[in-house]
């Protein structure tokens, strides 16, 4: 299976949030914003592995500010690092005001996605190559992630997360 750099993993979709997007207050409802994560974020996945995936897991994802009507959404994302059958994305999210054009980070997004065979079941996925240094960064913080996340799920002892007790050593 042929390695994949991160960069071919791009993927982004921009939406203007419209008042069925929207609550009572006039702000992009919560749910909306991880409908669109998760679309940005297969996409992300699908063209890393080139095969169906399916969300496994939803991480780190803040409501820091209201996202209005009329503003301008654009949602980055990028495969982090893959492992067996499973790739993390990381997606950031950029909120341009209508108004004055000004455009800021809002938020980031990690999503976990597995590649699947017609049947539903996992299948291995090609190795990531991170080039720049942020996608170096984000690579070995994948590993970490990913380890805590087993942790806590009960599939791995702690003892055994060599790159987690790292960072405490």
């Amino acid at each position: 299976m042929k390695a994949v750099t991160a960069g071919s993993t791009y993927a982004s979709a921009t939406h203007i949030v419209l008042p069925n997007n929207t609550n009572t207050l006039g702000n992009l409802m919560g749910g909306q914003l991880l409908n669109w994560l998760d679309v940005v974020g297969a996409i992300s996945a699908h063209r890393h592995c080139r095969r169906v995936v399916v969300t496994a897991s939803v991480g780190k994802v803040a409501f820091q500010k209201a996202i209005r009507l009329g503003d301008i959404v654009t949602i980055e994302a990028k495969v982090s690092r893959a492992f067996t059958s499973s790739m993390e994305v990381v997606m950031d999210v950029w909120v341009e005001d209508h108004v004055t054009g000004e455009k800021r980070r809002h938020n980031e997004a990690i999503y976990t996605f597995v590649a699947v065979d017609q049947l539903g079941r996992p299948i291995e996925v090609p190795e990531l190559i991170p080039e720049s240094e942020d996608e170096k960064k984000k690579y070995k913080g994948a590993l970490r992630r990913r380890q805590l996340n087993l942790i806590m799920a009960g599939k791995m002892d702690a003892k055994d997360a060599g790159e987690l007790k790292s960072l405490f050593e």
